[in-house]
């Protein structure tokens, strides 16, 4: 891939390369239905995403809505659906036929891409924190259930119980925590994205009384040496407002937003 200067080429390069199978690499089942790609996850997790909805109108989006949710409501593990919207699509009333449709909005994040380079940069430790990476079940599960604490959930041994399924298939995804005071403050994954130049981070979550000391800097940093090591150059990740300025200072662009929206069964 040639180098990308402009947010215009890196979100033409996130529709093309991203939106396609190689973003549900952990799918236990995948159906079409229409646009749509309804996948099925490990943990009672349905997800609705699509590479646009074309020229779709309020009829055709009435009947997507509802079909996907079909699909979903007939297979009783699925305990929960995120349909994954993004903010440049076009897609008049879909905010509307979803709340119709029992699905409530979480809060908008950016999303962001740039060069992995830029992670690596200026990023040390800070003094007595311990970076690394985990596999073994008992730190899985620390890790799950830190990270629930610090998004203020109930800790939820699904989660945990998917990753571990996910590592036991080798698919590259990869577990990174940092360690201070005797315990687990912040963790992340990392997950290269198949046939593609990109490598996604995600699930950045710090305690709320470590944030602001370079914590999550830091963790960001080792997850992307990792994935330069192994040839990525680009790297991707849906950001809070709280790790969006750091993502920014290390070089990534803001080039759209995305919104989930979850139906509970």
């Amino acid at each position: 891939m040639n180098p990308m200067i402009n947010s215009a080429e890196y979100l033409q390069a996130y529709d093309d390369q991203l939106r396609t199978d190689a973003e549900t690499p952990s799918a236990l089942g995948v159906t079409r239905l229409g646009p749509l790609r309804l996948v099925t996850f490990a943990g009672g997790r349905g997800f609705v995403t699509y590479r646009d909805l074309g020229p779709a109108d309020d009829g055709s989006l009435a009947e997507l809505v509802a079909g996907a949710l079909d699909h979903f409501r007939v297979d009783p593990q699925i305990t929960r659906v995120e349909w994954k919207t993004r903010g440049h699509d076009h897609a008049p009333g879909l905010h509307g036929m979803l709340l119709q449709n029992g699905f409530e909005p979480e809060e908008a994040e950016s999303i962001m891409i740039g060069p992995l380079e830029g992670l690596c940069t200026d990023a040390p430790s800070p003094h007595g924190v311990t970076v690394r990476r985990v596999s073994a079940e008992a730190e899985v599960r620390a890790m799950s259930a830190m990270a629930d604490e610090a998004f203020g959930e109930s800790v939820d041994t699904r989660l945990a119980d998917a990753l571990l399924r996910r590592l036991a298939r080798d698919d590259g995804m990869e577990l990174w925590v940092a360690e201070t005071d005797g315990r687990m403050v912040c963790a992340g994954r990392l997950e290269p994205v198949p046939g593609t130049d990109f490598v996604g981070i995600w699930g950045g979550a710090t305690l709320k009384a470590y944030r602001g000391r370079g914590i999550y800097r830091a963790l960001t940093a080792a997850r992307a040496e990792s994935a330069l090591a192994s040839g990525k150059s680009l790297v991707h990740s849906d950001s809070t407002e709280d790790s969006r300025p750091i993502l920014e200072r290390s070089g990534l662009i803001k080039v759209s937003t995305t919104t989930p929206y979850n139906w509970i069964r």
